[in-house]
């Protein structure tokens, strides 16, 4: 199950009530994902694993589709990290559901609002629209408190040696 913690205003544009808690585990080495809007031209969802801190960026619109649509675009992303394909397809088989909740780490929104700031420097400084090439520069951005310089190091190693994550 994929748990989607949303900011307010992601929540308005999706137009659900979120549940109060997660109502269960999810199985996957990434469980839950935070996400916020980012209002850009298109508008853009930024999404942020909350063990990793792997950052993902997507077309926003149609917003109420946006969990339904993630697990192709993080696929695209772990594949650019290093994932096999099975890999890739353990982990998302297990997004056939998902639960929309309010934002509980204010660890993870901190790291989002940084991830936004550098997104939009990033596009403006490189001329680029490329969500991808966005997001993989994001994910070399050092963090802390994961235990490797970068969310790209950290995906990367999940991929090549299996580190568990729970």
């Amino acid at each position: 199950m994929l748990h989607l913690y949303c900011t307010k205003k992601l929540l308005d544009r999706i137009g659900e009530k979120p549940g109060m808690e997660s109502t269960g585990e999810s199985g996957t080495k990434l469980a839950k994902w935070y996400a916020t809007a980012l209002f850009w031209k298109p508008q853009i969802a930024l999404l942020v694993n909350e063990r990793t801190l792997l950052p993902v960026l997507m077309t926003l619109a149609p917003a109420k589709t946006l969990a339904t649509r993630f697990p192709v675009h993080l696929a695209e992303v772990l594949l650019l990290h290093g994932w096999r394909p099975d890999q890739i397809e353990g982990e998302l088989r297990q997004f056939d559901r998902y639960e929309l909740l309010k934002t509980a780490n204010r660890s993870v929104l901190g790291i989002m609002n940084e991830f936004a700031f550098l997104a939009e420097t990033h596009k403006h400084y490189h001329g680029t629209n490329d969500l991808q090439r966005i997001a993989l520069a994001l994910a070399q951005t050092p963090c802390k408190p994961i235990q490797f310089q970068s969310p790209s190091q950290l995906i990367a190693a999940i991929a090549v040696h299996g580190i568990d994550l729970h």
